[in-house]
């Protein structure tokens, strides 16, 4: 997500921080599990936290869709959680061919396990 990208790195979040995120979600460590695919994972940082909400399905994939400092907000609200699993549920019907395209026009970036973004 484009939004979820700027704010990342005007936070100056590193790739390998989401894709370690992912690797505990994996392992069983969300934080809250809001429905319709979308979980809310708590990132930590030397200068305070994130809280992030992410569209994941188990094994398969994961969309960080919405980020914020843990000391701006304290969550989302109905209207923010209700268009985010509308995101997250659009974003789960994507193909290939639709996902490869969002990627190669910079509407999602690919975080691989690993990376030093």
């Amino acid at each position: 997500m484009k939004s979820f990208n700027r704010w990342a790195g005007k936070e100056g979040v590193p790739d390998r921080t989401w894709a370690k995120a992912v690797a505990e979600m994996e392992q069983g460590l969300i934080d809250a599990d809001l429905g319709g695919s979308v979980v809310k994972k708590r990132i930590a940082r030397e200068s305070g936290g994130h809280r992030t909400i992410i569209a994941w399905r188990s094994g398969t994939k994961a969309f960080f869709m919405y980020g914020f400092p843990k000391n701006t907000k304290d969550n989302i609200d109905d209207s923010e959680l209700k268009a985010l699993k509308k995101l997250a549920k659009e974003l789960f019907s994507y193909s290939k061919g639709q996902l490869h395209q969002a990627l190669n026009q910079g509407a999602l970036t690919e975080v691989k396990q690993g990376e030093e973004k």
